[in-house]
């Protein structure tokens, strides 16, 4: 039957299902049959008796429960979540807003709940009122014991009752022992196994680096579900590492959406919220970031060979303690940045005998100018050992971030050298032409130096600092201050192509 779903007609969908019921209870004989069928068919399961529920047509006029009649993307997605469970492997749904989702995985829910036999299936969100909450309907176990409800009782398990078996955070099957279960907040991930685990608004989530960590040992098919909030975040880098499976689900493959619709968006949602949530734009949210996201992602389609590369080597190291911070070795040429060598858990002397080894290789290809990294904390051990060096311990220069600059425009040293990295990316990245630099093709570099935040204090820049930005994004932004070290120095960078190919970096130390 075709669905007109702008507009539809649901007199027709109510008449088949009751004819459909009608000769399922004159002939109980083929449930069994039909029971087989819809295992393996989630699709025309749902599509066949489920329900969903919006009660923002009654305003309108329509009804508040409706047959769930998938459209195709929804029916893609259906599949798609089975492929991931069978493959035991996880995936990513990115989405805009209000593309029948959640309802998408309640359902999928319930359909493994019925049909497959001691199953576990988990949902989790950043916040218990967003999973289950009594009264709200807008929660994901209100939907779950809503479809439940709703469907024939040839379909619901023998023996249910909601009082008994729709629980708090908890849906059960007294026929088959499978569940349903939620979590939130920091105990998400630490329940039950799960054969199935939809994380729910994932680019929400507080502290997600320990959250993925819980959910690495809860189960094997973890959906990661979420509309974009900004590049600083683990579903943004899942999103663009390349490692998982995504499923997009845009505006424009909804049928209820139309070009019309878009602009009553545009018309009446904040220019934020509606490329972030309407047009899948990761760096929307990002409104304080010093580095526009859409010019590292520029700078970053663009290969070593395609640029011209003049001066010398600047390294910039970012140390870190033993834990899940690296340690990370940047190396900036001109207009070329190489591939970043990232290392966990070395110590400063260790640390130092990876730097050396790679200027070694460097010098095969223009001299080593300067090697840069913090003073004080983890680097204060690599840059001792570091300055030993007979080829290269006169070119270390250890600096500390925080002090204090006269300069009337930055409030420290930290302000300063991400001032000169802003600029270095403005002027090879214009906004009416094609990148001149190259960046290494790494989601995590771009979604670090994306993030990174500014403000002012007494009217000079600050630059948001690395505790800052852990406690808001759960890691350190290695990677981008070791990028951002590399402008440590006053160096005056040619403006035109020079005529050497290797012109020599000027300027002085600070």
């Amino acid at each position: 039957m075709v669905i007109n779903y702008s507009h539809p007609d649901y007199d027709p969908i109510y008449r088949e299902r009751i004819e459909r019921l009608g000769r399922l209870r004159k002939q109980p004989a083929m449930l069994p049959a039909l029971k087989d069928y819809y295992r393996d068919n989630p699709v025309e399961f749902i599509c066949d008796w489920a329900a969903t529920a919006d009660p923002r047509n009654a305003e309108i006029g329509l009804p508040v429960i409706m047959p769930f009649l998938l459209f195709d993307r929804q029916k893609e997605f259906v599949r798609w979540v089975y492929d991931r469970w069978r493959g035991r492997e996880d995936g990513l749904a990115e989405k805009s807003r209000d593309m029948g989702v959640s309802w998408c995985c309640v359902a999928i829910a319930v359909h493994i709940w019925l049909f497959h036999p001691n199953t576990v299936v988990g949902f989790g969100s950043r916040v218990e009122d967003l999973v289950d909450k009594l009264g709200d309907p807008k929660t994901l176990f209100s939907k779950l014991r809503q479809l439940v409800s709703l469907l024939p009782k040839e379909f619901q398990p023998a023996g249910y009752s909601e009082s008994q078996h729709g629980l708090y955070m908890r849906l059960l099957n007294p026929e088959n022992g499978s569940a349903i279960i939620g979590e939130a907040g920091s105990n998400l991930g630490r329940g039950a196994r799960a054969s199935v685990y939809f994380v729910d608004e994932a680019a929400f989530i507080s502290q997600p680096e320990l959250v993925d960590a819980a959910l690495s040992q809860t189960s094997n098919c973890k959906i990661w579900v979420s509309t974009p909030n900004g590049n600083g975040n683990t579903f943004y880098r899942k999103r663009h590492a390349g490692k998982l499976p995504v499923f997009t689900f845009h505006w424009t493959q909804d049928p209820r959406k139309s070009p019309e619709w878009y602009e009553r968006q545009r018309a009446t949602l904040d220019p934020t919220v509606l490329a972030q949530e309407v047009d899948l734009d990761y760096n929307a949210s990002v409104s304080d970031a010093w580095i526009s996201g859409d010019k590292i992602s520029r700078a970053q389609m663009v290969g070593p060979a395609d640029v011209f590369t003049y001066g010398q080597w600047v390294i910039g190291i970012d140390a870190a303690h033993y834990g899940d911070d690296e340690s990370v070795v940047h190396s900036r040429k001109g207009r070329l940045n190489l591939a970043q060598k990232t290392f966990r858990g070395v110590d400063g002397p260790t640390l130092a005998s990876l730097v050396l080894d790679h200027c070694d290789t460097l010098e095969r290809t223009g001299d080593v100018y300067a090697i840069v990294i913090e003073l004080g904390g983890p680097g204060a051990g690599c840059h001792d050992f570091l300055k030993r060096s007979q080829n290269f311990g006169k070119k270390v220069r250890g600096i500390h971030p925080g002090i204090r600059l006269a300069n009337g425009k930055d409030y420290n040293l930290r302000a300063k050298f991400w001032r000169a990295a802003k600029e270095y990316v403005d002027e090879g990245v214009p906004d009416d032409g094609p990148s001149s630099i190259c960046l290494p093709n790494d989601p995590e570099l771009k979604s670090q130096i994306a993030s990174v935040r500014y403000g002012y204090k007494d009217g000079l820049l600050l630059m948001q600092d690395k505790k800052e930005y852990k406690k808001h994004f759960g890691k350190s932004p290695d990677r981008a201050d070791a990028f951002a070290l590399t402008f440590a120095l006053d160096i005056t960078t040619p403006k035109q192509k020079p005529k050497e190919p290797r012109e020599q970096y000027v300027g002085n130390w600070l």
